[in-house]
């Protein structure tokens, strides 16, 4: 699970700078930090290296605070013109 956080934190943030694609990447963020959290206790329970889980989680993050202020300059620039 941890990768799996680790891919849709990096697709997202690729794609939350793109106007359009940034509800797809919001979607895929949010499953990234579901996905983040759960192998984050999925893996401290097993033992595991939480490593990956971590990073996919803090980009998922990172993402959704680009996405939502993206989507608020977006919108003020609407609302200004």
């Amino acid at each position: 699970m941890g990768v799996a956080s680790l891919v849709l934190g990096i697709i997202s943030i690729v794609f939350c700078w793109i106007p359009f694609l940034n509800w797809i990447a919001l979607i895929l963020a949010i499953v990234g930090l579901i996905l983040g959290a759960v192998g984050i206790n999925v893996n401290k329970k097993n033992g595991k290296p939480v490593g990956c889980a971590i990073a996919g989680l803090v980009l998922s993050i990172i993402s959704v605070v680009a996405i939502l202020l993206w989507v608020l300059v977006f919108a003020a620039a609407v609302a200004a013109a």
